[in-house]
């Protein structure tokens, strides 16, 4: 238990147990062991110190954290006054434990040593054994008080309360038979990943991650690291130089390597947090959109512009990505949520090779980023665009297609909180809400496909319009006018329709992809630039929204998303820029739009993320 960072005291029963829990700090993690605990330290690390929930119990072994404390003192309080035993040797020996690096305090139901061999077991002797577990006893009266009591899987680690010598002797044998720290480290590596992380980096970086955490690195620093590392190839990527291209590679991969390392450190040292899952979500997007723009800067300089086909790489990564998170979040709680193709997806996961098939060809971040560091090295800029834009069309074609199919087919009806999320993601800013709230009334009783057909219709209307009239003329803006109108008819109701998921990934294609077309069509030196820029800054609020969303502390503030105009107002601007604006001067405005956006929505999040109260949570997820 002090290995695991508690401090123990024992205790004489129920009633000691709950005068020593409730001495410690209101702020404290507290435990209850019984002292006749028999089972792997790793089996106590994963009951004890997880910080995902608030209260947590394997067999003779029981966590509360702070929000679960009061839970905790009712169910000892009622334990206490049924005279409930504890299992002991006559008056039962028991310990408290609060959690911290130098703990002041105590709680829990029993004083546990931690033996070579990864074996917790503090009794030697067993006599005059009653049948009653305070631990257990505590954690099903947790559950019957509607406090959730998560329960860890523990597959081959053994965690049990012996009730007699024999089932002591068999339990010692079956620690014995299993080595903890193997099984530590294969569970650091994410159940679910793609083919070449599972088995061309996963093999040893989980050693590093071990190695990490031996020496007290956290997985913030980690990711921290993998952040720089990845700047540092961009920077050689810009060199525009073959020995640059090849250093470039070869530090993506590497940041690839420390960046599977944070994730496996996390569950290693079981080191969750929001803000840790935060950085490592959008660090990935960081990393990979300014290698995008160091390859670019590297073709300059050999002459050759390839700016418009790293803004379409972005725009076509960001809009997989929305796509992703849209699904998710329409059917993660959806009800009657099954369907044909969903059975048969399962079929299919079940047959070894289909699997490794399908998640290669949704071309999930590990081979996304061998591809672009082996084509760095050896091609040139142009050509990892090229190979970007096919592999990523390809498999956003693959998955979009799928979710469709599923979408259709299932009779899911989808919960005022997946529609919540849906017009958090849809990003609509005070011009859309003014018409939706025009059409409100009107709106239900219209058809069930018209949210996603006006979107679609609205949004090619306008890049068509972009692209296919000259530039500097008013066109763009008046089509740009019939887009606000469009997106407010498309969110002028609650998006629980089969296909609304589709809504916000349309709002972004539209918006990122008009950016582009008025950028490229501006013909003048700086203006894609500028638009990447742009496009990056209104990407990071999406994907801050998203990670907020899953947080569990909802979207950002409406103040931010008014601030920066809603998805209709930016294209709005631009398009409004684009007319009244010439060619160099809209490259400067464009640049302006960009800073203004990226440091309103940069601080925000940041003060969010640093004093969010948000729980713990490790983002397992779809290898992106």
């Amino acid at each position: 238990m002090r290995s695991l960072g508690f401090d123990v005291r024992v205790a004489s029963g129920a009633e000691d147990t709950a005068a020593l829990i409730d001495a410690v700090p209101v702020a404290d993690r507290v435990a209850v062991v019984d002292p006749h605990f028999v089972g792997h330290v790793h089996a106590l690390r994963l009951a004890l110190t997880d910080p995902r929930f608030p209260a947590a119990a394997v067999p003779g072994a029981l966590t509360a954290q702070p929000e679960a404390r009061t839970a905790l003192s009712r169910a000892l309080s009622v334990t206490a006054g049924t005279g409930t035993p504890s299992r002991a040797d006559g008056p039962a020996p028991s310990g408290a434990a609060a959690e911290g690096p130098a703990p002041s305090g105590a709680a829990a139901e029993a004083a546990t040593g931690a033996r070579p061999g990864g074996v917790a077991d503090n009794s030697d002797t067993l006599s005059a054994v009653q049948t009653a577990v305070l631990p257990d006893a505590l954690a099903d009266a947790l559950d019957a008080d509607g406090t959730a009591v998560h329960r860890p899987e523990l597959g081959s680690l053994v965690a049990t309360v012996p009730g007699d010598p024999q089932a002591r002797n068999e339990a010692r044998q079956a620690i014995a038979a299993v080595d903890d720290e193997a099984v530590r480290l294969r569970s650091a590596v994410k159940a679910r990943d793609g083919f070449f992380t599972t088995f061309c980096i996963s093999p040893y970086s989980r050693y590093l991650a071990r190695w990490c955490a031996r020496r007290g690195f956290t997985p913030n620093q980690v990711t921290t690291a993998s952040l720089l590392t990845a700047l540092i190839a961009a920077a050689g990527a810009a060199t525009g130089t073959r020995a640059g291209y090849i250093a470039a590679g070869l530090l993506l991969l590497f940041s690839f390597v420390l960046d599977c390392t944070d994730g496996q450190l996390a569950r290693y040292s079981l080191q969750y947090s929001t803000m840790g899952a935060w950085l490592d979500a959008t660090f990935d997007r960081a990393k990979e959109y300014a290698y995008y723009a160091g390859l670019a800067l590297g073709a300059a300089r050999s002459g050759d512009d390839v700016w418009a086909l790293a803004l379409g790489a972005m725009v076509l990564q960001t809009c997989r990505h929305v796509v992703d998170f849209s699904f998710n979040e329409a059917n993660h709680d959806a009800t009657a949520n099954t369907s044909p193709t969903a059975a048969l997806s399962d079929k299919l996961d079940s047959v070894g090779w289909t699997v490794w098939i399908r998640r290669m060809i949704v071309l999930p971040i590990g081979e996304r980023w061998a591809m672009i560091a082996v084509l760095t090295a050896v091609t040139s800029p142009r050509t990892v665009f090229y190979a970007l834009l096919i592999g990523c069309g390809l498999a956003a074609c693959y998955t979009t297609a799928g979710r469709v199919l599923r979408s259709l087919t299932r009779k899911a009806q989808r919960t005022d909180r997946a529609a919540r999320a849906l017009a958090d993601l849809a990003d609509s800013g005070p011009l859309a809400e003014a018409v939706a709230r025009s059409f409100t009334t009107r709106a239900r009783s219209l058809p069930g496909f018209l949210p996603l057909a006006t979107a679609v219709a609205g949004g090619a209307a306008l890049v068509a319009t972009a692209a296919f009239t000259d530039y500097g003329t008013v066109w763009p803006a008046l089509a740009a006018v019939v887009y606000v109108i469009t997106s407010g008819l498309a969110v002028a109701r609650p998006l629980k329709g089969a296909l609304d998921w589709l809504v916000p990934p349309v709002f972004r294609a539209a918006e990122y992809g008009t950016v582009l077309v008025l950028a490229a069509r501006a013909d003048v030196n700086g203006a894609l630039p500028a638009a990447f820029g742009l496009v990056a800054a209104v990407a990071y609020h999406h994907y801050d929204t998203v990670y907020r969303i899953r947080g569990g502390t909802g979207a950002p503030p409406h103040w931010l998303v008014r601030a920066i105009g809603g998805h209709e107002g930016r294209i709005l601007a631009v398009a409004l820029l684009a007319a009244l604006l010439n060619n160099s001067d809209f490259t400067t405005a464009l640049t302006v739009l960009a800073v203004a956006v990226a440091l309103v929505v940069l601080v925000e999040s940041i003060r969010f993320w640093v004093s969010s109260g948000a729980p713990a949570v490790h983002d397992e997820g779809e290898p992106a």
